[in-house]
């Protein structure tokens, strides 16, 4: 990551992002992945349904532990093939300090596929 501050968008640049809320509902080690990672299918509501990716957050948490966690999420994003997986959502988090992905999620519990504002 850059020290360098980013330009500025616009708020129609920020509202082309959608960003919703979802439940992980099943989560289940990657073995096959190149680095650490954890498959994890998230509920985002009926509207949007339920999407599958995988994440590099093996430091903080274990598959068992993720279940029933609601997390944020980038919906439109088009697929990307991750080895012989298909990830259709891009789950955000922070990193800590020392580079690990920390999970952004809501304090209060919050329906399926709310969208950010």
């Amino acid at each position: 990551m850059s020290d360098t501050p980013p330009p500025q968008i616009t708020f129609d640049d920020f509202q082309a992002v959608d960003v919703r809320v979802g439940t992980i509902v099943r989560a289940e080690p990657f073995s096959g992945a190149r680095r650490p990672a954890i498959k994890l299918w998230v509920d985002f509501g009926p509207a949007i349904g339920e999407r599958k990716t995988s994440a590099q957050i093996t430091r903080h948490y274990t598959p068992e532990a993720l279940v029933g966690l609601q997390v944020a999420g980038v919906v439109n994003f088009p697929p990307k093939q991750i080895g012989k997986f298909m990830s259709e959502v891009l789950v955000l988090g922070f990193p800590d300090e020392g580079g690990e992905v920390v999970l952004i999620h809501p304090g209060l519990k919050v329906p399926n596929g709310g969208r950010l504002f």
